[in-house]
């Protein structure tokens, strides 16, 4: 994107843009509506806005993507892993489990399912922190371009 005259209230826009994906923590899918109802009701007045538009809706997008890639991983890792140590005949209320996970008898693929949701926690901070980084870089009208997204408005 090439340098740009950017208006006060194109700043402004653009900021609450990428400040709108935190109502995910208020309204299911918040992250994706109001970004797009955003986006899609200014895009074609500003190039501006319409950059930090995509990239806003492209990093939520990207988010999405990876945690669902996290979930394939962890999910099944813990099933299985939980399935193949427990005895469910003598588990006595639970004790065995916890005497396996405190023996460390638990199989790799648990050790697997446990990185992935760490790196899901991990990623689910960060995501919050990178959000509010680019609204204030949006803010003062420098250019928008969130890590680890794919771009899928280009």
């Amino acid at each position: 994107m090439e340098a740009l005259t950017v208006r006060n209230n194109e700043k402004n826009f653009a900021t609450l843009i990428h400040l709108s994906a935190l109502t995910k923590y208020f309204i299911p899918f918040g992250n994706f509506i109001l970004p797009i109802v955003l986006w899609g009701s200014k895009k074609g007045t500003s190039e501006f806005i319409d950059h930090n538009g995509k990239q806003a809706i492209n990093f939520q997008l990207s988010m999405l993507t990876y945690s669902l890639i996290l979930l394939i991983i962890s999910v099944p890792s813990f099933i299985y892993g939980l399935v193949n140590n427990v005895n469910l005949d003598d588990n006595n209320n639970g004790r065995e489990i916890i005497r396996n996970i405190a023996e460390g008898n638990l199989s790799n693929v648990i050790f697997i399912g446990v990185v992935a949701a760490l790196i899901y926690g991990i990623m689910k901070v960060a995501e919050f922190f990178i959000i509010i980084y680019e609204s204030i870089k949006a803010n003062n009208g420098e250019q928008v371009q969130y890590p680890f997204t794919i771009n899928y408005l280009k």
